[in-house]
Formats: structure tokens, sequence, C-alpha cells
């Protein structure tokens, strides 16, 4: 929490501030610890022992005002209340397992390749389209079915994403809310440890913080079998089980659901 509340507190632009004229000189980025106090309505010296990290824990109006006062967008905000274990309604254990209806639900969304994962990233449960779209991935003992696993340290996808980075970036960004929403998960705390250990692209974009979590987009993946397939996504997150996400893909265009009918072909 110390480090979020001080990085998020240094990009921001004192210009976009209506601070008084003799504010305006100083010699490091961002706004003053007394301008964030101002802003939120508590002392300075409270700010001072949040950013040093001396074991305040803010209630729920507090983390209210600090969001307010540092413009965190919805993302992040959602990720300082985790952080002070205050955000309203966060389950006691998470879910590891996939419930019937769901597991039901992959399926039942063939042709379109689908799966569903819990907030580690672990595959509970896929249709056999996406089996197939993954290489390899049925030669995987269940400890290494997990997408961001398969992403940084599976060798036959190391080519798999056409941008890598920016695929690492949206699940690091998931990541780090599973990991303030969830700080006593150690199975998650021990693979993100694994991660940061073994990967370097990891290791160097889980300090930047990126908080945003992208539930839609495109990505172009490049199939050893079939070549490259370019898909639209949706993540969607069950209202009976919020730690869990269904994640489907669709073809982009005609040539990308010809390559997806030929993998289905040689995986029937």
């Amino acid at each position: 929490m110390a480090a979020f509340l001080r990085t998020r507190r240094e990009r921001l632009d004192p210009d976009d501030f209506a601070l008084p004229a003799r504010r305006r000189a100083r010699r490091t980025p961002g706004l003053r610890r007394e301008e964030v106090a101002e802003l939120a309505g508590v002392s300075t010296d409270y700010v001072v022992r949040l950013e040093q990290g001396r074991g305040l824990r803010p209630s729920a109006p507090v983390v209210q005002a600090l969001s307010r006062a540092l413009r965190l967008p919805p993302d992040e905000r959602a990720y300082l209340f985790n952080l002070a274990q205050q955000h309203p309604g966060a389950p006691d254990k998470p879910t590891t397992t996939a419930p019937p209806p769901l597991a039901h639900l992959v399926t039942d969304l063939s042709p379109h390749p689908a799966m569903l994962m819990n907030h580690r990233y672990d595959i509970l449960a896929r249709n056999p389209e996406m089996a197939a779209l993954l290489p390899d991935f049925d030669t995987l003992p269940p400890l290494h079915r997990n997408a961001m696993w398969l992403c940084l340290l599976h060798p036959a996808m190391r080519g798999f994403y056409d941008d890598r980075e920016h695929t690492l970036r949206e699940g690091i960004a998931h990541l780090r809310a599973a990991w303030a929403a969830h700080p006593d998960d150690r199975t998650l705390t021990d693979l993100i440890t694994e991660f940061t250990t073994r990967d370097e692209d990891f290791a160097r974009l889980w300090e930047e913080g990126d908080v945003k979590v992208n539930g839609r987009g495109t990505k172009v993946l490049h199939h050893p079998a079939v070549g490259t397939i370019t898909v639209d996504f949706d993540v969607l997150v069950p209202l009976q089980d919020p730690d869990q996400r269904v994640l489907i893909y669709r073809a982009a265009n005609p040539e990308s659901r010809s390559a997806l009918d030929r993998l289905r072909a040689q995986h029937p």
C-alpha cells in the first residue's frame, strides 16, 4: 500500500490542481504529501505514515477520500480498497474448483474456444476447441495448467502471442488485483514469486504496479499447426463466483475462422 500510494501521488501533475501559487515551485514530480492530505481531509502525518508502511489500516471512508485525492481510476480504486482490506463483499476463501454449471457453460460455448479460470489463472475447465488451440496442453501436468505459467514458462508457447508484452501486462494487472484481494493465498504468492524469479519480463512489468484489468480486446496468435489466428476475446465474471473468469475467443476475420475450423478438424 505504501508503494502504491507513493507512486500514484508522484505521477500527478500539480498544474491539474487548484493549488496556491506559492506551492507551485517544487523539485520532485507529483503532489507533496501535505497536498494529498489536504485534498483527502486527513493529516499530513497520517499520509506520511501510510507511505512509510507503518502498520496503518485506513477505514473505508479514508480509502475513498484518498482515491478521490489521487484521482484513481476504477481499477486502481478497487485495488486500494483491497490493499486496505476494506473491499466490500470479498469472499473469505477463493474458489479453486470449477462449479459444474460453469464447466457445462464452457462446453456449451463450442465451437468458440473457451475456458474457465480462477483468480490465479489456473485453468479449471476448457472445451475441446480451447485445448486444441493451446499447444501441447493435454500433455501438461495439472500444476502447469495455468494461463500465466503457459505464457511465461511453457516452451511451446514462447512465440504464441504476437504481442507478448501486452498480454503479460494484462495478465499481471489481473494477478496484482487478485493478490491484493487475497493476501493470504499462499499458492498465489508462490506463483508470483516463481514468475518474478524465472522471467525477467514479468519481474520488470510487475514492478510497474499496473492494475488496469482489460476484459475485452483482440489478440493475434501464432499456432504451430494452422498459422496465424486473430481472435476477439471477452472475459465474463459470474455473479455467484466473482473470483472466476470465463474467457471466450471468437474468430476476428474469415481467415482466422478457417484456421480454427482446420484446427477443430485435426482434434475431433
